[in-house]
């Protein structure tokens, strides 16, 4: 048993706080808003992002971030992606030097292009730094439905070591040392989850999502490859196990936010009706900026990209996906 500290306290943090309590760790949650913490204290429900579900007993709650550090050593970030450099540059006179640092955030900073573990090594340098991720919708996880994750980090030891800590009964977890790759992917398939949401909105079939699926696995591909990433990466949970799920799943915030874009004719439109972080929207520009560095052209991307800024229409969007050059299906050219 460990003790575990989770700051944020929406869907995904007490999501994980579930997670990490079942597998008999003592799990403190730090949130903002005093009620929800207290909610967590005394009825055991966050119905304001769980609705009904029970959490754990044994999940304690704080709206107190000095009480939140002095926890534990084990820090697990669950808060919006591009929020991460202001709060870590607020809370970093809390950080004493020996955490252990855990991103389950999912994104691609705007203004830098910069990865989430990259931003929180430049701004906490010679830390203790890992990354979980996989298909984990929330939605079903807080269900405890079997599901599976990566946790990446350089160090392979650490590696197993959050392995053990994170193990439940219904969450079964595997390690990586591609730390690039695992983000990587985390974030593209976002985007690509959008045009999967954009083509069920136009009411488009499943022939149409499957080549968007398929084709965005190759985008990862060729863009995890570029960097240098461990080739099955893309296969993995990391890319193709979360890709299948954010792009298959109406539980999908980005796919469901594709939808309303698809039968709305606009993101302006779509937004208007959808309160949500929806990371896709934010990163697809900056996805687009790390692609383009390293030489590696990614056409679902681009148009997804210049839709949300008014540039296409979602019909003219999928027509110029069909008129993308075919070549040889080389998985990662």
């Amino acid at each position: 048993m460990a003790k575990i500290t989770v700051l944020g306290a929406g869907a995904w943090g007490s999501t994980m706080a579930q997670v990490l309590a079942d597998g008999a760790n003592e799990v403190l949650l730090w949130g903002r808003r005093e009620e929800v913490v207290a909610e967590i204290n005394t009825a055991h429900t966050n119905s304001k992002y769980l609705g009904s579900q029970v959490l754990p007993d044994s999940i304690k709650a704080t709206s107190d971030i000095n009480e939140a550090f002095a926890h534990s050593k084990y820090i697990v970030l669950a808060i919006p992606a591009q929020s991460l450099r202001e709060k870590l540059t607020e809370l970093k006179p809390l950080f004493k030097g020996d955490e252990v640092i855990i991103s389950t955030l999912k994104g691609i900073e705007i203004s830098t292009q910069m990865r989430m573990s990259e931003i929180i090594e430049e701004i906490l340098p010679n830390r203790k730094i890992a990354v979980i991720t996989g298909p984990n919708l929330a939605d079903e996880l807080i269900l405890r439905q079997p599901a599976a994750a990566v946790v990446a980090s350089q160090s392979i030891e650490l590696a197993k070591e959050l392995q053990e800590i994170f193990k439940a009964k219904y969450y079964r977890v595997y390690t990586s040392t591609d730390v690039m790759g695992c983000e990587l992917a985390g974030a593209v398939k976002n985007v690509i989850a959008l045009a999967v949401g954009i083509a069920i909105g136009l009411d488009l079939g499943e022939n149409t999502q499957a080549m968007i699926i398929t084709r965005g696995l190759n985008e990862v591909a060729r863009l995890c490859a570029a960097h240098g990433s461990e080739p099955l990466t893309a296969a993995g949970l990391a890319g193709m196990g979360d890709l299948v799920a954010t792009c298959g799943s109406p539980l999908s915030r980005n796919r469901t936010f594709g939808e309303a874009i698809g039968r709305g004719g606009s993101y302006e439109n779509a937004r208007q009706h959808f309160s949500r972080t929806v990371e896709g929207v934010a990163s697809a520009s900056a996805v687009i900026e790390v692609a383009h560095r390293v030489g590696v052209e990614v056409p679902i991307i681009e148009a997804v990209a210049d839709l949300i800024k008014g540039l296409l229409t979602p019909q003219a969007a999928m027509d110029r996906l069909m008129k993308i050059s075919t070549e040889s299906e080389n998985f990662i050219k």
